[in-house]
């Protein structure tokens, strides 16, 4: 076991533990679909349930809904009047997202939307409390830019798997750097230049962007 991994069981050891339907989800996951790691995992999703809990947002978006884990986990902190539209280029997940979400009573709040994201975010006219995304690494920005307009001043966006297998370190051995790398590593550098925002950049897992919209 590497130290990474003695401190990931760690912090999860003393973290609160995911709810059953949480579990099972993530276990099927593991079990039945490609690309597991994709899953934001107990860790991870129970810190955006807490950053939700923080904000107490009205209205979330998730772009990149993979099996529906992490959307369970943003719509624990929705006021009672909240919802959360989510976004899946994989029609095949439709079914397994519906489901669990479904059985955890939120289907009139948690609207799933099949399609390439760039598409299907300009017919979306909601302003975002919170924003999630967690898709295709190579349209990070394209994604920013589409939905930052809307995020309400105040506002939040999270933006996974910023350290990208830490490839965009400097140091990291393999170059040159696949495309995905490039533009990880590039928006990283738009964000931390943007003056329409502020970010804290957490080494979580594959590391997580917090930012807040000014």
């Amino acid at each position: 076991m590497t130290p990474d991994d003695a401190r990931h069981q760690y912090a999860e050891a003393h973290t609160t533990p995911e709810a059953e339907l949480l579990r099972r989800l993530n276990r099927e996951t593991h079990v039945q679909v490609l690309a597991p790691r994709m899953l934001s995992g107990h860790l991870q999703g129970r810190l955006l349930s807490m950053i939700s809990h923080m904000i107490r947002p009205r209205r979330i978006l998730e772009i990149g809904t993979f099996t529906g884990y992490s959307a369970l986990c943003l719509a624990e902190g929705l006021t009672p009047d909240g919802e959360l539209h989510t976004i899946e280029q994989n029609p095949e997940l439709e079914t397994r997202i519906r489901r669990y979400v479904a059985a955890a009573g939120l289907t009139e709040r948690v609207h799933l939307h099949i399609g390439d994201a760039r598409q299907v975010l300009p017919t979306l006219t909601e302003n975002w409390d919170l924003v999630f995304i967690d898709a295709d690494k190579i349209n990070n920005d394209a994604y920013f830019e589409l939905v930052i307009r809307q995020v309400r001043p105040g506002g939040f966006l999270l933006i996974d798997n910023v350290l990208w297998g830490d490839k965009v370190l400097p140091s990291y051995a393999v170059k040159p750097a696949d495309k995905d790398t490039h533009a990880v590593r590039d928006f990283n550098g738009k964000i931390q230049a943007d003056p329409r925002v502020e970010n804290v950049f957490l080494p979580l897992r594959d590391g997580l962007l917090v930012v807040r919209k000014v």
